[in-house]
Protein backbone atom coordinates (compact mmCIF):
# COMPACT_ATOMS: atom_id res chain seq x y z
CA UNK A 1 0.00 0.00 0.00
CA UNK A 2 1.27 3.43 -0.85
CA UNK A 3 -0.20 6.94 -0.72
CA UNK A 4 -3.28 5.77 1.13
CA UNK A 5 -4.25 3.28 -1.58
CA UNK A 6 -4.81 -0.48 -1.38
CA UNK A 7 -4.35 -2.45 -4.60
CA UNK A 8 -6.22 -5.70 -5.17
CA UNK A 9 -5.77 -8.32 -7.86
CA UNK A 10 -9.07 -9.97 -8.76
CA UNK A 11 -9.93 -12.54 -11.38
CA UNK A 12 -12.77 -14.83 -12.27
CA UNK A 13 -12.87 -18.60 -12.25
CA UNK A 14 -9.62 -20.46 -11.68
CA UNK A 15 -10.50 -23.97 -12.85
CA UNK A 16 -7.42 -26.12 -12.27
CA UNK A 17 -9.32 -29.39 -12.43
CA UNK A 18 -10.26 -31.78 -15.22
CA UNK A 19 -8.08 -31.16 -18.30
CA UNK A 20 -5.72 -28.75 -16.54
CA UNK A 21 -5.13 -31.30 -13.77
CA UNK A 22 -4.20 -33.87 -16.44
CA UNK A 23 -1.31 -31.82 -17.85
CA UNK A 24 0.25 -31.18 -14.43
CA UNK A 25 2.86 -33.39 -12.80
CA UNK A 26 0.45 -35.39 -10.63
CA UNK A 27 -2.80 -35.94 -12.53
CA UNK A 28 -5.66 -37.51 -10.65
CA UNK A 29 -8.16 -39.97 -12.06
CA UNK A 30 -9.29 -38.79 -15.52
CA UNK A 31 -12.68 -40.46 -15.17
CA UNK A 32 -15.67 -38.20 -15.85
CA UNK A 33 -19.43 -38.62 -15.87
CA UNK A 34 -20.33 -36.18 -18.61
CA UNK A 35 -22.80 -36.90 -21.39
CA UNK A 36 -20.19 -36.68 -24.15
CA UNK A 37 -16.79 -36.93 -22.46
CA UNK A 38 -15.80 -39.75 -20.10
CA UNK A 39 -12.06 -39.01 -19.84
CA UNK A 40 -10.58 -35.64 -18.82
CA UNK A 41 -7.67 -36.18 -21.19
CA UNK A 42 -10.08 -35.60 -24.05
CA UNK A 43 -10.05 -31.89 -23.12
CA UNK A 44 -6.29 -31.88 -23.56
CA UNK A 45 -6.70 -33.43 -27.00
CA UNK A 46 -9.32 -30.84 -27.96
CA UNK A 47 -6.96 -28.07 -26.90
CA UNK A 48 -4.11 -29.52 -28.94
CA UNK A 49 -6.34 -29.87 -31.99
CA UNK A 50 -7.03 -26.14 -31.93
CA UNK A 51 -3.79 -24.59 -30.67
CA UNK A 52 -1.01 -27.18 -30.85
CA UNK A 53 0.78 -29.56 -28.49
CA UNK A 54 0.83 -29.06 -24.72
CA UNK A 55 4.25 -30.08 -23.32
CA UNK A 56 2.85 -32.22 -20.50
CA UNK A 57 3.76 -32.60 -17.77
CA UNK A 58 3.96 -28.86 -17.36
CA UNK A 59 5.45 -26.82 -14.53
CA UNK A 60 3.05 -25.47 -11.86
CA UNK A 61 3.48 -21.99 -13.34
CA UNK A 62 2.29 -23.07 -16.80
CA UNK A 63 -1.46 -22.36 -16.50
CA UNK A 64 -0.82 -18.83 -15.17
CA UNK A 65 1.75 -17.90 -17.80
CA UNK A 66 1.79 -14.14 -18.39
CA UNK A 67 -0.41 -13.54 -15.35
CA UNK A 68 2.56 -14.22 -13.08
CA UNK A 69 4.51 -11.42 -14.72
CA UNK A 70 1.51 -9.11 -14.29
CA UNK A 71 1.34 -9.97 -10.61
CA UNK A 72 5.06 -9.50 -10.10
CA UNK A 73 5.14 -6.12 -11.80
CA UNK A 74 1.94 -4.73 -10.28
CA UNK A 75 2.67 -5.90 -6.73
CA UNK A 76 -0.92 -5.94 -5.41
CA UNK A 77 -1.50 -5.85 -1.67
CA UNK A 78 -4.19 -8.51 -1.84
CA UNK A 79 -4.77 -11.31 -4.40
CA UNK A 80 -8.26 -12.82 -4.65
CA UNK A 81 -9.20 -15.74 -6.91
CA UNK A 82 -12.37 -17.78 -7.31
CA UNK A 83 -11.08 -21.35 -7.02
CA UNK A 84 -13.71 -23.25 -8.96
CA UNK A 85 -12.61 -26.82 -8.39
CA UNK A 86 -12.44 -29.32 -5.59
CA UNK A 87 -8.95 -30.37 -4.47
CA UNK A 88 -9.44 -34.00 -3.62
CA UNK A 89 -8.74 -37.65 -4.36
CA UNK A 90 -12.36 -38.57 -3.68
CA UNK A 91 -14.30 -40.57 -6.26
CA UNK A 92 -17.84 -39.84 -5.09
CA UNK A 93 -19.27 -37.72 -7.91
CA UNK A 94 -21.99 -35.32 -6.73
CA UNK A 95 -25.30 -36.56 -8.18
CA UNK A 96 -27.40 -34.47 -10.51
CA UNK A 97 -24.49 -32.49 -11.98
CA UNK A 98 -23.42 -32.49 -15.61
CA UNK A 99 -19.82 -31.41 -15.00
CA UNK A 100 -17.39 -32.19 -12.16
CA UNK A 101 -14.04 -30.48 -11.48
CA UNK A 102 -11.31 -32.10 -9.41
CA UNK A 103 -7.61 -31.34 -8.98
CA UNK A 104 -5.25 -33.80 -7.32
CA UNK A 105 -3.92 -32.36 -4.02
CA UNK A 106 -0.35 -33.02 -5.17
CA UNK A 107 -0.92 -30.44 -7.92
CA UNK A 108 -1.57 -27.67 -5.39
CA UNK A 109 1.65 -25.84 -6.44
CA UNK A 110 -0.30 -24.86 -9.58
CA UNK A 111 -2.36 -22.68 -7.24
CA UNK A 112 0.22 -21.57 -4.69
CA UNK A 113 2.58 -20.38 -7.44
CA UNK A 114 0.29 -17.35 -7.84
CA UNK A 115 0.41 -16.68 -4.08
CA UNK A 116 -3.32 -15.99 -3.61
CA UNK A 117 -4.25 -14.28 -0.37
CA UNK A 118 -7.85 -15.47 -0.59
CA UNK A 119 -9.38 -18.45 -2.38
CA UNK A 120 -13.11 -17.94 -2.81
CA UNK A 121 -14.93 -21.28 -2.57
CA UNK A 122 -18.59 -20.24 -2.73
CA UNK A 123 -19.21 -21.61 -6.21
CA UNK A 124 -20.90 -24.47 -8.05
CA UNK A 125 -17.93 -26.84 -8.29
CA UNK A 126 -16.38 -26.93 -4.83
CA UNK A 127 -18.69 -29.79 -3.77
CA UNK A 128 -18.44 -31.71 -7.04
CA UNK A 129 -17.17 -34.68 -5.03
CA UNK A 130 -19.51 -34.29 -2.12
CA UNK A 131 -18.95 -33.06 1.38
CA UNK A 132 -16.00 -35.42 1.90
CA UNK A 133 -14.39 -33.80 -1.16
CA UNK A 134 -15.06 -30.34 0.27
CA UNK A 135 -13.61 -31.28 3.64
CA UNK A 136 -10.47 -32.59 1.96
CA UNK A 137 -10.29 -29.39 -0.11
CA UNK A 138 -10.52 -27.26 3.03
CA UNK A 139 -7.84 -29.33 4.74
CA UNK A 140 -5.44 -29.21 1.79
CA UNK A 141 -5.79 -25.45 1.39
CA UNK A 142 -5.43 -24.79 5.12
CA UNK A 143 -2.38 -27.07 5.21
CA UNK A 144 -0.78 -24.87 2.56
CA UNK A 145 -1.52 -21.74 4.58
CA UNK A 146 -4.17 -20.45 2.15
CA UNK A 147 -7.08 -18.38 3.40
CA UNK A 148 -10.52 -19.35 2.15
CA UNK A 149 -13.92 -17.69 2.12
CA UNK A 150 -17.39 -18.92 1.26
CA UNK A 151 -17.20 -22.56 2.37
CA UNK A 152 -16.60 -24.35 5.64
CA UNK A 153 -17.47 -27.19 7.96
CA UNK A 154 -20.52 -25.31 9.18
CA UNK A 155 -22.32 -22.00 8.54
CA UNK A 156 -20.12 -19.97 10.87
CA UNK A 157 -16.93 -21.02 9.08
CA UNK A 158 -18.53 -20.74 5.62
CA UNK A 159 -19.82 -17.22 6.23
CA UNK A 160 -16.70 -15.92 7.99
CA UNK A 161 -14.66 -13.43 5.97
CA UNK A 162 -11.06 -14.00 5.03
CA UNK A 163 -9.11 -11.18 6.67
CA UNK A 164 -5.96 -9.98 4.95
CA UNK A 165 -3.79 -7.43 6.81
CA UNK A 166 -2.46 -4.59 4.69
CA UNK A 167 0.28 -2.05 5.40
CA UNK A 168 -1.00 0.78 7.52
CA UNK A 169 -2.84 -1.38 10.04
CA UNK A 170 -6.10 -2.05 8.22
CA UNK A 171 -7.47 -5.24 6.73
CA UNK A 172 -9.25 -6.30 3.59
CA UNK A 173 -12.20 -8.51 4.51
CA UNK A 174 -13.38 -10.84 1.76
CA UNK A 175 -16.86 -12.30 2.18
CA UNK A 176 -17.98 -14.92 -0.35
CA UNK A 177 -21.46 -16.05 -1.35
CA UNK A 178 -22.78 -18.59 -3.85
CA UNK A 179 -26.12 -17.83 -5.49
CA UNK A 180 -28.62 -20.24 -6.96
CA UNK A 181 -28.45 -18.27 -10.23
CA UNK A 182 -24.75 -19.23 -10.43
CA UNK A 183 -25.60 -22.92 -10.42
CA UNK A 184 -25.07 -23.53 -6.70
CA UNK A 185 -27.54 -26.24 -5.54
CA UNK A 186 -29.59 -25.27 -2.45
CA UNK A 187 -28.56 -28.46 -0.65
CA UNK A 188 -24.92 -27.36 -0.83
CA UNK A 189 -25.58 -24.76 1.87
CA UNK A 190 -23.55 -25.16 5.04
CA UNK A 191 -25.73 -26.12 8.00
CA UNK A 192 -24.92 -26.80 11.65
CA UNK A 193 -22.66 -29.82 11.67
CA UNK A 194 -22.65 -30.11 7.89
CA UNK A 195 -19.97 -28.73 5.57
CA UNK A 196 -21.08 -26.54 2.67
CA UNK A 197 -21.04 -23.10 1.12
CA UNK A 198 -22.33 -19.69 2.18
CA UNK A 199 -25.50 -19.96 0.13
CA UNK A 200 -27.50 -17.05 -1.24
CA UNK A 201 -31.07 -18.28 -1.85
CA UNK A 202 -32.28 -15.11 -3.53
CA UNK A 203 -31.07 -11.66 -4.53
CA UNK A 204 -33.66 -9.81 -2.49
CA UNK A 205 -33.53 -6.61 -0.46
CA UNK A 206 -33.94 -8.65 2.73
CA UNK A 207 -31.03 -10.92 1.84
CA UNK A 208 -28.84 -7.93 0.97
CA UNK A 209 -29.71 -6.36 4.32
CA UNK A 210 -28.70 -9.57 6.11
CA UNK A 211 -25.36 -9.59 4.28
CA UNK A 212 -24.78 -5.95 5.20
CA UNK A 213 -25.47 -6.70 8.87
CA UNK A 214 -22.97 -9.55 8.75
CA UNK A 215 -20.33 -7.30 7.16
CA UNK A 216 -20.85 -4.62 9.78
CA UNK A 217 -20.47 -7.11 12.65
CA UNK A 218 -17.13 -8.32 11.31
CA UNK A 219 -15.74 -4.95 10.31
CA UNK A 220 -13.34 -2.84 12.33
CA UNK A 221 -12.32 0.78 11.75
CA UNK A 222 -9.84 0.90 8.87
CA UNK A 223 -11.14 -2.26 7.18
CA UNK A 224 -12.16 -2.49 3.54
CA UNK A 225 -15.02 -4.87 2.70
CA UNK A 226 -15.19 -6.97 -0.47
CA UNK A 227 -18.18 -9.20 -1.23
CA UNK A 228 -17.41 -11.91 -3.79
CA UNK A 229 -20.52 -13.45 -5.38
CA UNK A 230 -20.89 -16.42 -7.72
CA UNK A 231 -24.03 -15.49 -9.64
CA UNK A 232 -25.68 -15.32 -13.03
CA UNK A 233 -25.70 -17.42 -16.16
CA UNK A 234 -22.67 -18.62 -18.11
CA UNK A 235 -23.17 -16.69 -21.35
CA UNK A 236 -24.41 -13.30 -22.50
CA UNK A 237 -24.01 -9.70 -21.42
CA UNK A 238 -27.41 -9.07 -19.86
CA UNK A 239 -27.29 -8.40 -16.12
CA UNK A 240 -30.64 -9.04 -14.40
CA UNK A 241 -32.21 -6.20 -12.47
CA UNK A 242 -32.21 -8.12 -9.20
CA UNK A 243 -28.42 -8.54 -9.48
CA UNK A 244 -27.92 -4.82 -10.10
CA UNK A 245 -30.17 -3.90 -7.17
CA UNK A 246 -28.45 -6.43 -4.90
CA UNK A 247 -24.98 -5.09 -5.68
CA UNK A 248 -26.11 -1.53 -5.12
CA UNK A 249 -27.79 -2.42 -1.83
CA UNK A 250 -24.50 -3.90 -0.63
CA UNK A 251 -22.67 -0.71 -1.51
CA UNK A 252 -25.39 1.44 0.07
CA UNK A 253 -24.76 -0.63 3.21
CA UNK A 254 -21.03 0.08 3.25
CA UNK A 255 -19.44 -2.62 1.07
CA UNK A 256 -16.49 -1.19 -0.88
CA UNK A 257 -16.27 -3.62 -3.80
CA UNK A 258 -18.49 -6.29 -5.36
CA UNK A 259 -16.53 -9.06 -7.09
CA UNK A 260 -18.85 -11.05 -9.33
CA UNK A 261 -18.08 -14.27 -11.21
CA UNK A 262 -19.72 -17.28 -12.87
CA UNK A 263 -19.99 -16.14 -16.50
CA UNK A 264 -17.42 -17.67 -18.86
CA UNK A 265 -16.52 -14.25 -20.28
CA UNK A 266 -16.30 -10.71 -18.85
CA UNK A 267 -19.55 -8.89 -18.16
CA UNK A 268 -20.29 -5.18 -17.48
CA UNK A 269 -18.25 -3.02 -15.18
CA UNK A 270 -20.22 -0.58 -13.05
CA UNK A 271 -19.20 2.31 -10.80
CA UNK A 272 -21.89 3.11 -8.26
CA UNK A 273 -21.40 5.78 -5.60
CA UNK A 274 -17.68 5.74 -6.42
CA UNK A 275 -17.50 1.99 -5.71
CA UNK A 276 -16.68 -0.72 -8.21
CA UNK A 277 -19.03 -3.53 -9.19
CA UNK A 278 -17.61 -6.28 -11.40
CA UNK A 279 -20.74 -8.08 -12.53
CA UNK A 280 -18.80 -10.96 -14.07
CA UNK A 281 -15.03 -11.36 -14.30
CA UNK A 282 -15.15 -14.29 -16.74
CA UNK A 283 -13.00 -17.42 -16.62
CA UNK A 284 -9.31 -17.00 -15.90
CA UNK A 285 -7.87 -20.53 -16.11
CA UNK A 286 -9.78 -23.45 -17.64
CA UNK A 287 -9.71 -26.26 -20.20
CA UNK A 288 -12.30 -24.83 -22.61
CA UNK A 289 -10.16 -24.49 -25.74
CA UNK A 290 -11.63 -26.58 -28.50
CA UNK A 291 -15.17 -26.43 -27.11
CA UNK A 292 -17.32 -24.75 -29.74
CA UNK A 293 -20.67 -23.01 -29.66
CA UNK A 294 -20.12 -19.59 -28.08
CA UNK A 295 -17.34 -18.09 -30.19
CA UNK A 296 -19.11 -14.70 -30.34
CA UNK A 297 -18.24 -14.09 -26.68
CA UNK A 298 -14.49 -14.74 -27.14
CA UNK A 299 -14.14 -16.74 -23.96
CA UNK A 300 -10.50 -17.32 -24.86
CA UNK A 301 -9.86 -13.73 -23.76
CA UNK A 302 -9.27 -13.24 -20.04
CA UNK A 303 -8.84 -10.21 -17.77
CA UNK A 304 -6.64 -9.63 -14.73
CA UNK A 305 -8.34 -6.87 -12.72
CA UNK A 306 -6.11 -4.54 -10.70
CA UNK A 307 -8.27 -2.38 -8.47
CA UNK A 308 -7.01 0.55 -6.42
CA UNK A 309 -9.14 1.60 -3.46
CA UNK A 310 -8.67 4.61 -1.21
CA UNK A 311 -7.58 3.12 2.11
CA UNK A 312 -9.59 5.55 4.23
CA UNK A 313 -12.88 5.67 2.29
CA UNK A 314 -12.96 2.58 0.05
CA UNK A 315 -13.67 4.73 -2.98
CA UNK A 316 -12.40 3.55 -6.33
CA UNK A 317 -9.06 5.22 -7.00
CA UNK A 318 -8.29 3.42 -10.26
CA UNK A 319 -8.85 0.28 -12.30
CA UNK A 320 -6.48 -1.45 -14.70
CA UNK A 321 -7.68 -4.43 -16.68
CA UNK A 322 -4.91 -6.51 -18.24
CA UNK A 323 -6.12 -8.48 -21.30
CA UNK A 324 -4.78 -12.01 -21.66
CA UNK A 325 -5.46 -14.88 -24.04
CA UNK A 326 -5.63 -18.61 -23.32
CA UNK A 327 -3.54 -20.83 -25.58
CA UNK A 328 -2.57 -24.44 -24.80
CA UNK A 329 -4.07 -24.01 -21.30
CA UNK A 330 -1.66 -21.14 -20.62
CA UNK A 331 -2.24 -17.39 -20.36
CA UNK A 332 -0.32 -15.24 -22.81
CA UNK A 333 -0.46 -11.52 -23.67
CA UNK A 334 -3.52 -10.62 -25.71
CA UNK A 335 -2.62 -9.35 -29.21
CA UNK A 336 -3.50 -5.80 -30.17
CA UNK A 337 -6.62 -6.77 -32.11
CA UNK A 338 -7.94 -8.78 -29.16
CA UNK A 339 -7.27 -5.93 -26.74
CA UNK A 340 -9.22 -3.64 -29.05
CA UNK A 341 -12.11 -6.13 -29.20
CA UNK A 342 -12.27 -6.30 -25.39
CA UNK A 343 -12.14 -2.53 -25.06
CA UNK A 344 -14.95 -1.96 -27.54
CA UNK A 345 -17.07 -4.71 -26.00
CA UNK A 346 -16.63 -3.59 -22.39
CA UNK A 347 -17.21 0.03 -23.36
CA UNK A 348 -20.44 -0.95 -25.13
CA UNK A 349 -21.92 -3.08 -22.36
CA UNK A 350 -20.77 -1.03 -19.34
CA UNK A 351 -23.24 1.84 -19.44
CA UNK A 352 -22.22 5.00 -17.61
CA UNK A 353 -18.46 4.44 -17.76
CA UNK A 354 -15.96 4.70 -20.60
CA UNK A 355 -13.39 1.98 -21.14
CA UNK A 356 -10.18 3.18 -22.75
CA UNK A 357 -6.83 1.62 -23.65
CA UNK A 358 -3.69 2.99 -22.02
CA UNK A 359 -0.31 3.26 -23.72
CA UNK A 360 0.85 0.03 -22.04
CA UNK A 361 -2.02 -1.96 -23.55
CA UNK A 362 -4.07 -2.23 -20.38
CA UNK A 363 -7.70 -1.15 -20.24
CA UNK A 364 -8.96 1.41 -17.79
CA UNK A 365 -11.97 3.54 -16.93
CA UNK A 366 -12.19 7.19 -17.88
CA UNK A 367 -12.63 9.25 -14.70
CA UNK A 368 -13.54 6.14 -12.66
CA UNK A 369 -13.86 7.95 -9.33
CA UNK A 370 -16.72 10.16 -10.54
CA UNK A 371 -18.54 7.99 -13.04
CA UNK A 372 -21.87 6.56 -11.87
CA UNK A 373 -22.67 3.73 -14.22
CA UNK A 374 -25.56 1.38 -14.61
CA UNK A 375 -24.91 -2.06 -15.94
CA UNK A 376 -26.74 -3.47 -18.91
CA UNK A 377 -30.16 -4.70 -17.89
CA UNK A 378 -31.35 -1.74 -15.82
Amino acid sequence: MGGGVVTLFLCGDVMLGRGVDQILAHPGSPRLREDWVEDAREYVRLTETVNGPVPAPVAPSWPWGEALRVLEESGPDVRVVNLETSVTRREGFAPGKAVHYRMHPANLPALTVARPDVCVLANNHVLDFGRPGLEETLGVLAGAGLRTAGAGRGPEEACAPAAVPVPGGGRVLVFALGARSGGVPPDWAATPGLAGVAYLPELSAATAAAVVRHVRRARRPGDLAVVSVHWGSNWGYHVPRDQIRFARALIDGGVDLVHGHSSHHPRPVEVYRDRLVLHGCGDFIDDYEGISGYEEFRDDLRIAYLVRLAADTGRLAGLRMVPLRARRMRLEPAPEADRAWLRVTLDRISHGVRVTEASDGTLTLARPAVAHGAATGR
